[in-house]
């Protein structure tokens, strides 16, 4: 299969032209909150560092602790290992052939990673960062999810427009459901009732029934529609449109779309954050995060990341957000409240020394995630 098929584009040397798509997902749960940033403060909005990680990053979870954010890097077939706390790398993981999404589980004790070019999942302990099991997926999976409670992970296969359901005791697929054309990144709502995914090449989303792993909904959106995530109280699904610089607002209870919001030139990657206030969108040829107020569904503010961001991830209690710079090989780290040396003061409706607790969030790619 040729590295770059299935609307995955590159870059010119110029950094121009647009790489579309590739799943993501990401997570956030409770609040662990002090992450350690260097002695100097950092104004919210703003990138304290760039973490070198492997080549190509593209997918990016958080663990429900906080403690580690885990990278996909598509073009070394690794999975690096940051430590939140010095937002240092502790450990590169060899997984499968060309790697792109990947999700950690609800407890923290595994991370599920899709490798795009073998139709595998590779399924990580988290405790030793050792690779315990590989999946036979679909064709050419990229988006991956895990359901709320642990049991079943989701996973999108591009290329045979289908989803993978991996019952996580056996790690062995118990379900294959058709969607649409070309899915791409999948997300879980927070009650585990439902799961959204984008269908890149017909413009739509499918909602899957997770009782019965039945479609039971498609919903029309904007053009190569690629992230998605869940908002923490349910009520919303924010999916990214590439090929419009937009994202649609979802109403989850009529499923259908009651906002459009322009954000920057090739938006791929979402997140919520745990409190519900902001919505994070990586803008791949504008190489910059666009922050979505969600109360009244505007842009609040544009902040300039590393080149080319995909996968986006905010970590539990909504002190940072981590960026994957899939052009060159960083992950950027956004301070979302005002900090001095570890400590962190809320500037948004938290309010308070990271650390209180916050809502537990699911969805994407993130998304949060899954």
């Amino acid at each position: 299969m040729n590295r770059l098929s299935g609307f995955r584009g590159h870059r010119t040397a110029a950094g121009r032209a647009v790489r579309l798509v590739f799943g993501v997902t990401a997570t956030s749960a409770m609040v662990l909150g002090m992450a350690g940033i260097g002695a100097g403060a950092a104004a919210a909005g703003t990138v304290t560092e760039a973490i070198p990680v492997g080549n190509g990053p593209d997918g990016v979870a958080v663990a429900p602790s906080g403690a580690r954010v885990y990278v996909a890097n598509f073009d070394d077939d690794s999975v690096s290992v940051v430590e939140t706390a010095g937002n240092t790398v502790v450990d590169a993981i060899d997984v499968g052939d060309g790697p792109q999404g990947v999700a950690a589980s609800a407890h923290g004790s595994r991370v599920y990673v899709t490798n795009s070019l073998d139709d595998t999942v590779s399924v990580i302990r988290t405790g030793t960062n050792a690779l315990v099991d590989t999946v036979d997926v679909g064709d050419n999976p990229r988006g991956v999810a895990v359901s709320p409670f642990g049991s079943r992970v989701y996973v999108a296969n591009f290329s045979d427009d289908s989803v993978s359901v991996i019952d996580t005791r056996t790690n062995e697929v118990v379900k294959t459901i058709p969607v649409g054309d070309g899915p791409q990144f999948v997300a879980a709502s927070p009650q585990g009732s439902r799961v959204y995914v984008t269908n890149t090449l017909d413009d739509t989303v499918s909602v899957i029934r997770t009782g019965s792993n039945t479609l039971v909904d498609t919903v029309n959106v904007g053009d190569a529609p690629t992230g998605v995530a869940v908002h923490p109280d349910g009520t919303y699904v924010y999916v990214s449109n590439s090929a419009d610089g937009t994202l649609s607002v979802i109403e989850m209870f009529r499923n259908t779309v009651v906002d459009d919001i322009a954000v920057g030139d090739a938006p791929v990657g979402v997140a919520v954050a745990s409190d519900g206030s902001s919505v994070y969108v990586t803008n791949e040829v504008g190489d910059s995060v666009s922050v979505i107020e969600t109360y009244r569904n505007t842009l609040d503010d544009t902040i300039e990341v590393g080149d080319g961001p995909r996968g986006v991830v905010v970590t539990p209690g909504d002190s940072r957000v981590y960026v994957a710079n899939n052009v060159d090989d960083t992950v950027s780290v956004i301070a979302v409240d005002t900090c001095s040396g570890s400590f962190c003061i809320g500037t948004g409706s938290l309010g308070s020394l990271a650390g209180g607790s916050s809502p537990v969030s699911f969805g994407s790619t993130g998304s949060i995630g899954s």
